[in-house]
């Protein structure tokens, strides 16, 4: 996992330092991350590539989102793997609430406390999990971000999903560490 966290890392630095030298704070965006369940045993550790909208009001960015990857078995020591799993998200996140800025007054980059809300739809195979195998998932995510007002580009996101399927609903927590780098705008010539 520490491996996945680290390349994801590396990746989302490599893909939006151009991209957001280039374009400023742009409406449409690519968001890049890593996304796992918390809790004993059997976790979902998937990669995440989706969409980003960011409207001039309301909510701060909206998105849509594909998560491919695998259970896997933290206590186990070798061969912890089994199955896979595959979802598609729905987020709205909220203003970031600024606690903290570098650079320029005007073009710099805040630090500082957000919200997303989201809401997931699971299909998984060889599941080990009692969830079988779909479920819905409903996650609210204090997260701390870095980026430049309502548009962060790295965050790190940690809160409660609940998973529910025909039976019992099951708590679980998520973690995540999220990237987004702004789309470049064609230039139109006249």
């Amino acid at each position: 996992m520490r491996r996945s966290i680290v390349a994801l890392v590396i990746a989302c630095v490599a893909v939006s330092t151009p991209l957001a030298a280039q374009s400023g704070n742009r409406a449409h965006a690519i968001g890049l991350g890593f996304v796992a369940t918390v809790g004993d045993n059997w976790q979902v550790e998937t990669a995440e590539i989706g969409y980003v909208h960011r409207p001039t009001r309301g909510f701060a960015a909206v998105g849509i989102a594909a998560r491919l990857g695998t259970f896997m078995n933290e206590s186990a020591m070798i061969g912890g793997n089994r199955g896979f799993v595959f979802a598609t998200t729905l987020s709205f996140r909220t203003q970031m609430k600024s606690i903290a800025q570098f650079g320029a007054d005007e073009n710099g980059t805040g630090l500082g406390f957000d919200l997303t809300f989201e809401l997931s739809g699971y299909l998984a195979a060889s599941s080990p999990m009692s969830l079988g195998s779909h479920w819905l998932g409903v996650s609210i995510l204090p997260a701390f971000s870095v980026g430049s007002g309502s548009a962060p580009h790295f965050a790190l996101v940690v809160g409660p999903t609940a998973f529910f399927t025909g039976g019992k609903p099951v708590m679980r927590g998520l973690l995540a560490i999220r990237g987004e780098a702004p789309l470049a705008r064609r230039e139109r010539h006249p």
